[in-house]
């Protein structure tokens, strides 16, 4: 594609990805914008049909013939592109001809994904404050009666005789059950002990836990990045956090009616690094990505924007505590925790933070 040098220098270091199609949408150029979109390069893509990157575009690809046969440009906001690679994402895009006689289409692209992935940490970072206050205000009211109860029955048993000072320990034997509940709700309540961890012990430990009470019926698989430093946490709250989540991919995956020919209940452990990351509205230079995934029935829609509130869960014999503790770990680590569901994958995706927490 001929281009003044200074022109084609710009279109090299846009951020937007730019492609340029024949009107048999045949790739003539990327700009490493769109390389990088589209997981390939110049090289391989040039002279390969739009559908060698593009899985599923059918509603894409007439929309680049009509503005090749009509001569008129086209835009599609928040459109769903899936790549042969198996990569799926939400872009805007633009279409323009260029030309008149058999016109090359021009093609911008921008990927939403980063900002619909902000706006949704900036919705669960709301749920966890909105959640705060409420377990706070509820604890305090709660938490005040109990103890007059609980005061309450100990003085009445002194007063009556052995065989009626049965009922009155009942009373404070669920008064503290019902404290230590709500104890719970509020989750750890002492300054985190920061210490050099490393993530991956923090896996093994609690891959050990689970297999003591499995034993073979789970099948675990380990993806990590050996490259991850260690980083300042609190060694015995991430293990925590990290098997409230495990534990609900365990039970999940037993819950499961596999229909793949052999397919058992497994767990998968990922690690990798991610640079220049966004958690929330805070940017980091570096940031580990620890994804948990089962292969269980998954989370409905409906329930899946709550699971991080206290006392929803999707089991009958659940509490709907452990992921509300575990949100609020991660929190306390400048970290987040997000969930992507469909019936036979559930991925818990944590991002924590690799550097020094202030």
């Amino acid at each position: 594609m001929a281009a003044p040098a200074e022109h084609m220098q710009l279109i090299e270091h846009l951020t937007t990805s730019v492609l340029v199609l024949d009107p048999q949408l045949v790739i003539q150029y990327l700009n490493p914008a769109a390389e990088n979109l589209f997981e390939t390069s110049l090289t391989r893509a040039a002279g390969c049909a739009l559908a060698e990157l593009l899985a599923d575009a059918t509603e894409t690809r007439a929309t680049l013939r009509a503005a090749a046969t009509s001569g008129q440009s086209y835009t599609r906001r928040e459109t769903e592109l899936l790549l042969t690679t198996g990569t799926s994402m939400i872009v805007d895009y633009s279409v323009m001809p260029l030309g008149t006689d058999q016109p090359l289409l021009l093609m911008e692209v921008q990927s939403r994904d980063r900002l619909l992935r902000i706006i949704r940490e900036e919705d669960i970072l709301a749920q966890q404050a909105a959640s705060r206050i409420l377990v706070r205000g509820m604890a305090h009211e709660i938490k005040n009666p109990l103890g007059g109860i609980r005061g309450a029955a100990q003085l009445l048993q002194r007063e009556l005789s052995p065989a009626q000072q049965e009922y009155t320990q009942v009373i404070m034997d669920e008064v503290d059950r019902l404290r230590s509940l709500v104890d719970r709700m509020l989750g750890p309540n002492r300054a985190l002990n920061l210490t050099p961890t490393n993530i991956h012990e923090v896996l093994e430990r609690v891959r050990a836990l689970l297999e003591a009470e499995a034993g073979d019926r789970l099948v675990f698989k380990r993806d990590y990045d050996p490259s991850l430093p260690e980083f300042p946490g609190d060694r015995e709250q991430l293990i925590q956090a990290v098997l409230n989540i495990a534990r609900n991919a365990m039970e999940a995956a037993f819950e499961f009616d596999h229909p793949a020919a052999g397919a058992r209940p497994t767990i998968t452990f990922r690690t990798r690094a991610l640079r220049q990351f966004t958690i929330g509205h805070t940017p980091h230079r570096l940031v580990c990505r620890i994804d948990i995934i089962d292969n269980g029935p998954g989370i409905p829609a409906a329930l899946l924007q709550n699971i991080f509130y206290p006392m929803i869960s999707g089991r009958a014999q659940g509490t709907g505590l452990g992921l509300a503790i575990t949100q609020s770990i991660i929190g306390q680590h400048r970290g987040l925790v997000e969930c992507e569901s469909v019936p036979g994958e559930t991925d818990f995706m944590i991002f924590l933070p690799l550097e020094d927490t202030p």
